[in-house]
């Protein structure tokens, strides 16, 4: 009987995951990576500038079942000099025509290098100074102003590639931009409503939208959304500068 439960159990879980097949989980493979865990070799760098590099019409996100489509924009973000893996956050989110504030901190947890470097089309930046590249794992909590309307708090997990360039100062990633896979800045959570406590999927990131049903972009190249998601927000070209 035992066996019996474990495989109904097994073939229910593949049968529900190739029915929601999910793309963009991890920015990097894990085994192009170092598994150590460097976190203290990188302490006393500033990572603060990864996240708020990119343009903000290239950061796209989604919250809810339906894959509503959310803005996000950080604002200001400085390093904890108390807590040197802490960053303090602020922030706007906008949903329809609904804008709010938000604060929190984005807390690095891990940080593994790269095994093999990466540099670019004809080995563009080989010859760059490099000092390493590596991948960077956080957890973030952002939590909107209640005075606001319908609030509630953003948390999950980041993932952002960075490199260590020849003036031993942080830079954002962009050596692969070009290939059609590329995307950075993975946020991937939730959003918990204060109003009725219950969870909402809420994911962004850099050009593209991680983990996510495989339906949802079908795109080459660009981010280009299914026309059975379009409904849900993708139509309407967000105002510039939205934020302020």
């Amino acid at each position: 009987m035992k066996n019996v439960i474990v495989f109904l159990f097994v073939f229910f879980n593949i049968n529900a995951f190739s029915q929601n097949n999910i793309c963009r989980s991890s920015i990097w493979d894990n085994s192009e990576l170092f598994q150590k865990n460097e976190i203290d070799k990188y302490a006393n760098y500033d990572f603060s500038g990864l996240w708020n590099t990119t343009e903000s019409d290239a950061v796209v996100g989604v919250i809810g079942d339906n894959y509503q489509r959310i803005l996000i924009k950080l604002t200001s973000i400085k390093r904890n000099e108390k807590n040197k893996t802490e960053y303090i956050v602020h922030g706007k989110s906008s949903v329809k025509s609904n804008i709010g504030d938000f604060t929190g901190t984005i807390t690095i947890v891990k940080i593994q290098e790269l095994k093999k470097s990466k540099f670019g089309v004809d080995d563009e930046y080989k010859n760059a100074g490099i000092k390493s590249q590596g991948l960077l794992t956080a957890n973030y909590k952002f939590v909107e102003n209640k005075s606001q309307k319908n609030t509630g708090e953003f948390q999950g997990k980041l993932q952002t590639i960075f490199y260590i360039n020849k003036h031993n100062l942080v830079k954002y990633n962009d050596i692969e931009s070009y290939r059609d896979n590329y995307f950075n800045n993975a946020f991937v959570g939730i959003w918990k409503s204060n109003n009725s406590g219950k969870d909402k999927i809420c994911n962004w990131g850099d050009y593209r939208v991680p983990n996510v049903n495989c339906d949802f972009d079908i795109g080459a190249g660009d981010l280009s959304i299914s026309q059975k998601y379009l409904k849900n927000g993708w139509e309407v070209k967000p105002k510039q500068n939205w934020w302020k």
